[in-house]
């Protein structure tokens, strides 16, 4: 009899188990009497008749279907099992873990810059973490028509728009353009609410998504580390003088390389210029302000009220204290 039994029983489980496979699809659709369902630690059984939910089983352990399973199920919870009747129905076992992604864009992307015709090409580089939130919907939009699932595949799902939403929230919240990381918490968090609607009605959901760096091409990563004990990031103006200095020093650039230093030189001998005018305005400026707030300091040859002057306004000459000058007679007082 023992012999007998064993031909009909079978274990229902995930045995193959892979750490990239979101779900995976028994291959019998048909479960025989002494059949037993084995759930391993990070795995739900999602038992389904006619593509329908018939019970949903979360703790791991070794269950005995005709007597702890069948009970529990919804339309099925009646089946008795014979000597030719099984149990039609499919179990599809889902990894409940938190997946992590490694993405990156495969080419740069071009963020408009103000001074930068074509803008500035970037690429970025992360992290990002989902999980299955929804069984209805894995099952109604995937788990339907396919036998398993991969972390791949949503990868490519994401990656698909991912270079549209770096786009969005880097020209949202991207501040400064020549340091996108100090404002990549942000940048990150916007598109992280983009990229769960988009897997939303697939039955998963976004938990986590990080950006880890953003690269510049070559010359604009060297200039801006060159420049940021400068504070010059962000100035596109002052970005490009340095860039010529650079080419000016380098002998790169040949002719054109002469007139930037030309342009640089006259627009150096202007700055100059202009500083000293303003300079020299401040100075006249700070001169009369003290001037007027300190008359003493302004010359003056009256004395004080209704004292006689020393010389003479009209001649100047030395007129001791007379009521009239004794030169040329001028009244004094």
């Amino acid at each position: 009899m023992g012999l007998f039994s064993n031909q009909f029983s079978s274990v229902v489980e995930w045995k193959e188990f892979r750490e990239d496979m979101i779900f995976w699809k028994w291959p019998n659709a048909e479960l025989k009497k002494g059949s037993r369902l084995i759930i391993r630690p990070g795995q739900d059984a999602i038992f389904l008749n006619t593509g329908r939910i018939e019970g949903i089983f979360t703790d791991d352990g070794d269950y005995d279907i005709e007597s702890q399973i069948i009970p529990f199920l919804s339309t099925l919870k009646g089946f008795k099992f014979g000597f030719n009747t099984n149990l039609r129905a499919e179990v599809l076992f889902v990894n409940t873990k938190e997946f992590t992604v490694k993405w990156g864009t495969a080419n740069a992307i071009n963020i408009p810059v103000a001074g930068m015709p074509g803008g500035m090409p970037i690429r970025a580089f992360g992290t990002l973490n989902f999980k299955v939130n929804d069984y209805i919907k894995l099952i109604d939009k995937i788990a339907g028509v396919k036998e398993s699932y991969l972390v791949e595949d949503v990868k490519i799902r994401v990656t698909s728009v991912l270079d549209q939403l770096l786009m969005k929230w880097i020209s949202k919240e991207g501040k400064d353009m020549f340091n996108l990381q100090a404002n990549a918490y942000d940048i990150a968090k916007g598109i992280s609410v983009d990229l769960d609607m988009e897997i939303f009605d697939m039955g998963l959901t976004i938990t986590g998504f990080n950006i880890m760096s953003f690269n510049y091409p070559e010359e604009v990563q060297r200039m801006i580390t060159k420049n940021a004990s400068q504070s010059m990031i962000g100035d596109i103006n002052r970005y490009q003088q340095v860039g010529m200095v650079d080419a000016m020093a380098s002998g790169k650039g040949g002719a054109a390389s002469e007139m930037a230093g030309m342009m640089m030189g006259m627009n150096m001998a202007n700055q100059m210029v202009n500083s000293m005018n303003a300079n020299s305005l401040n100075t006249q400026d700070s001169s009369n302000s003290v001037n007027m707030q300190n008359p003493q300091n302004m010359p003056n040859n009256r004395t004080d009220a209704g004292a006689k002057p020393n010389f003479c306004p009209n001649c100047g000459a030395k007129a001791g204290g007379a009521n009239f000058c004794p030169n040329c007679g001028q009244k004094l007082a």
